[in-house]
């Protein structure tokens, strides 16, 4: 069966959870967001577990088997979370596919996350197999006239009234990426709260002319360059940049670093692990292996315990400078041993 990303959850509701979903397109953003949406509603029905399987080219597809033969210790329902990023699981991978497609195991859900997929390997008979037992969920860049109201209903779905001109020149702005729409709109939350956004507050948010900014201070952490973050850190610091806005683009990273590590923690590679990250935009897939390589699971949570004292000390709750503790952060990103004191 196929259904459209936004009638996903309504599909569920009246449905139920589906033994196989497929999500198969090259919008990163819409990718995780039905991803999440899944492994969301499929939480809320008692689906507890989850394992994931990276695909790649040496990817032994009795993996797969072996997953859907296993019983939990606690018998709980549980997720596999299937990643092809070829797109192509060859001969080997059709056969398994679809002798899971025909016994699939009880308590559990097969979700499969694909890159854009042509007309042969729609027609295939893994994928025909799949989608005679599940979801095929097919996604489509957001073009056109589509982005606007896009935007509009993504800032609404925030909390955000938007003024006169203000979609307008956020699209322009992003020029088509979803993920650069969204990183605004939440920096836009952070900032100004619940309420209308009126064009001065976007233009504030949003402008060019800042010597630093926070997303370059993020790579500069993963690139482990602790001087030129401690320099950024100062330079946003007198140029009256929010300690929030700063403490929101590190806590997004290392939350992110948190959850990939934990992959590599169970055995796979930083760059199997980088490769199959739909989260992460192909450019900046190098700099994230970097920092998956430069810290352990342990201490990207150690960060992740600095980013809620700093999140304290903003609020009041904690004497501690919050600049001090951005600084500790982003040196301890760039592998400088500031986790302690």
């Amino acid at each position: 069966m196929r259904v459209r990303p936004h009638e996903l959850t309504s599909h569920i509701q009246r449905q139920g959870i589906a033994p196989i979903y497929l999500i198969s397109g090259d919008e990163p953003l819409q990718m995780n967001d039905t991803a999440d949406s899944i492994r969301a509603l499929a939480r809320a029905q008692g689906y507890s577990g989850r394992d994931v399987l990276e695909a790649g080219a040496r990817f032994d597809w009795n993996e797969l088997i072996a997953e859907a033969n296993s019983l939990s210790l606690f018998a709980e329902k549980r997720i596999i979370d299937l990643r092809i990023p070829s797109g192509k699981p060859g001969r080997e991978g059709g056969k398994a596919l679809s002798e899971y497609a025909a016994r699939p195991p009880e308590d559990t859900l097969l979700l499969i996350t694909l890159p854009k997929l042509d007309k042969g390997q729609i027609s295939s008979k893994w994928l025909k197999a799949l989608e005679a037992r599940g979801v095929f969920i097919q996604i489509w860049p957001i073009e056109g006239n589509r982005l606007h109201p896009w935007i509009e209903q993504r800032m609404r779905q925030a909390g955000l009234t938007p003024g006169p001109e203000v979609v307008a020149m956020l699209t322009e702005r992003i020029e088509g990426n979803l993920l650069a729409a969204a990183q605004e709109i939440d920096k836009l939350k952070l900032l100004h709260g619940s309420g209308v956004i009126t064009l001065e507050n976007l233009q504030e948010s949003v402008a060019d002319s800042a010597r630093y900014d926070v997303y370059a201070l993020v790579d500069a952490a993963l690139e482990g360059k602790v001087g030129r973050v401690v320099r950024m850190l100062n330079g946003l610091k007198a140029e009256g940049t929010a300690a929030p806005v700063v403490l929101w683009a590190l806590a997004r990273e290392i939350r992110m670093l948190c959850s990939l590590a934990q992959q590599v923690a169970q055995g796979r590679s930083p760059q199997q692990v980088v490769a199959g990250a739909r989260e992460v935009w192909d450019k900046r897939k190098p700099l994230v292996g970097k920092g998956l390589q430069r810290l352990n699971i342990g201490q990207w949570r150690q960060l992740m315990q600095l980013c809620s004292l700093t999140d304290r000390a903003i609020k009041g709750q904690d004497r501690q400078d919050p600049w001090l503790l951005l600084q500790r952060i982003g040196s301890g990103m760039a592998g400088a041993q500031l986790f302690s004191g």
